[in-house]
């Protein structure tokens, strides 16, 4: 979503100019360019040549820059970028923007911008719950300005705690991307815009007892991969995912479970979608009695009979489903043999329109790495794709689903 983009940071002058830093490096490693306006107060905080060395862009800190204003420069600020954020956005500055005062660059910008904005509000709690930046803050989303934050905690003066804590750079981040989302969906940019897609991540632990589980070696990185994507694609995502140590992708709605049950019923109950994708290591198995204390050995040298029963078989309830069945249903197949014949056979008895199959032998490294080679099956036939990085392979899915989706 920010790969390409071009975003004008304005940092003013509060403390929470130091996270500006950090958030410049976030929004490169994204692929974005970030070209940063520092007002004269941020200056006392953080210098030009530290937001110039690590946006490797150049700083722009004067209105009246002979260099910098000859073909009118802050206008071209104004306008020729995909997106405005204030990070810090202190009390004074929101209170210029409201009234429509522009004397310094940073104003004059964004009085005459017609992009997007986005402020991280960072200021003393007794400020931020003044009335008077309080209706500043109402006319700036009256506007259609976005607002991250702020959030509560520890200030920087001696004893002072409360909201007014600028949101760190990562939530500013996925701010940024829901913007822009919203932006190029309001452009009929985004090819799901107004879609609802399910997808399932992640393993699933079966319990034995209090303590032990059966579960399948699966990271969830190719699933959350797929939330993301889809979110970028402009669909309104429900991400179901078994225990992973991954962060909930931003934007997304995350519901956590442990058991193939737990899942089922979650998927069940969050249909209608417009595309399921099945991406789930899900459990063949559990244990018919769960032990309520941990099974202990008993010196025989014998292991515990456990009894095992058949889990619900996610996939396959889905696509019976009659009227609630997804109008695209996408499984996964994770083999060590006979790939292909065994997701043909999945991809007719579970009534799926499309299987990714991928090749899980330990050689491969793919379940838990960070790479996938896969082979779309269908009932038309079998595509072959390179090995990718577990992002491509997603955005490559979202996008033939999407195709798939607007001619059915």
């Amino acid at each position: 979503m920010l790969s390409g983009k071009e975003i004008v940071l304005i940092i003013s002058g509060g403390i929470a100019a130091y996270k500006s830093l950090d958030l410049i490096r976030r929004l490169k490693e994204r692929g974005a360019r970030v070209i940063p306006v520092m007002t004269r107060g941020a200056q006392e905080f953080i210098t030009p040549l530290a937001a110039g060395a690590l946006s490797a862009e150049k700083v722009f800190t004067s209105l009246f820059d002979r260099e910098a204003e000859h073909d009118v420069g802050h206008i071209r600020l104004a306008r020729d970028h995909d997106l405005i954020v204030i990070a810090p956005a202190t009390a004074d500055l929101m209170a210029k923007m409201a009234h429509g005062i522009a004397d310094d660059l940073a104003t004059a910008v964004l009085l005459a911008t017609d992009k997007p904005v986005l402020l991280a509000p960072a200021m003393n709690p007794k400020m931020w719950q003044n009335p008077a930046t309080q209706r500043n803050l109402a006319v700036l989303q009256e506007r259609g300005m976005a607002v991250c934050g702020p959030a509560s905690g520890e200030m920087a003066e001696k004893g002072e705690a409360g909201t007014g804590r600028m949101s760190e750079p990562l939530e500013i981040v996925a701010a940024a991307e829901a913007v822009l989302r919203d932006t190029a969906i309001e452009a009929g940019n985004l090819p799901l815009a107004g879609r609802h897609v399910l997808i399932t991540s992640g393993p699933t632990h079966e319990p034995i007892d209090p303590v032990r589980y059966i579960a399948n070696r699966s990271s969830g990185k190719q699933g959350h991969a797929l939330a993301k994507a889809a979110f970028e694609a402009g669909a309104r995502v429900t991400l179901v995912s078994g225990p992973v140590t991954l962060p909930d992708p931003a934007n997304v709605n995350v519901i956590h479970v442990e058991s193939a049950s737990a899942m089922l019923a979650a998927v069940e109950s969050n249909l209608p979608a417009d595309i399921a994708i099945m991406a789930a290591a899900v459990a063949d198995w559990r244990v018919a009695s769960e032990g309520t204390q941990k099974i202990k050995k008993d010196g025989s040298g014998r292991p515990p009979a456990l009894e095992l029963t058949e889990n619900p078989d996610i996939l396959a309830t889905i696509g019976h489903h009659g009227s609630l069945r997804p109008k695209l249903l996408i499984g996964f197949a994770a083999e060590t043999q006979n790939l292909i014949d065994n997701a043909r056979g999945k991809l007719e008895r579970k009534k799926a329109d499309w299987i990714v199959a991928n090749d899980v032998s330990p050689e491969t490294g793919i379940m838990g790495g960070d790479a996938n080679t896969v082979r779309l099956v269908s009932r038309t036939g079998v595509e072959d794709w390179p090995e990718l990085d577990k992002t491509e392979v997603a955005r490559r899915i979202i996008e033939r689903a999407a195709e798939a989706l607007a001619v059915k």
